[in-house]
């Protein structure tokens, strides 16, 4: 499973590797933090939104199934609304599979605490932050109905925190699913009819081993 990336570092040479060896997940952790071009400057991040789309697109050609999660900070020094909603539009573009989501907390010593004020109110970077995820949570509940009535391939991890009568494991999606335990270990794979989902887990039952 490929781990996070600066965008930076994500070429269409990486991509045709990870498009070319089964062995690697159709996963990828692409960090954007904010979908405006002038707060990524602030930030120093060394792209822009157009740049970084581009590489979007670029995975989503290549990769056709692949799965992207991003973590994204809302509230940043100066963040204006029109810039928090260049990020929310950002999010429709590319539907995101999974999210890590934050509001902006200054912290000593960094080159954002000596640049910049921490000037965008608490109750505003609460009000952004509850609006990205609720825009997450449906483009991942979207994203998990899709997989509903198709047979995926799981790795199991070991007993669900649903019930000791359920295993849990992943896809090459790094989708989370769970199903009844039968006689499987942690460690084998599985394949796996999916049933029904939630914004964060797929539900299914075990239709042959690996």
């Amino acid at each position: 499973r490929f781990s996070t990336s600066h965008p930076k570092d994500m070429t269409d040479d990486v991509l045709e590797i990870m498009a070319k060896y089964e062995n690697i997940c159709s996963y990828i952790h692409l960090p954007v933090q904010s979908g405006n071009t002038d707060v990524l400057y602030r930030m120093n991040r060394a792209y822009t939104r157009e740049w970084y789309l581009e590489r979007i697109d670029a995975i989503k050609r290549i990769i056709p199934d692949c799965a992207i999660s991003t973590d994204i900070i809302t509230g940043f020094c100066g963040e204006t609304e029109a810039e928090h909603e260049d990020t929310l539009s950002l999010m429709d573009s590319v539907q995101y599979d999974f999210a890590y989501m934050f509001k902006y907390s200054e912290r000593p010593k960094t080159l954002a605490e000596r640049r910049f004020a921490d000037d965008v109110p608490e109750d505003v970077k609460g009000r952004r932050l509850n609006e990205i995820i609720e825009k997450q949570l449906a483009s991942a509940l979207a994203s998990n109905k899709r997989q509903i009535g198709t047979i995926q391939k799981v790795l199991i991890e070991g007993k669900s925190k649903r019930s000791d009568e359920h295993l849990c494991g992943r896809t090459g999606r790094n989708s989370m699913v769970i199903f009844p335990k039968l006689d499987c270990e942690k460690g084998q794979y599985v394949m796996v009819r999916i049933d029904e989902c939630t914004s964060a887990t797929l539900m299914g039952e075990i239709v042959s081993k690996c």
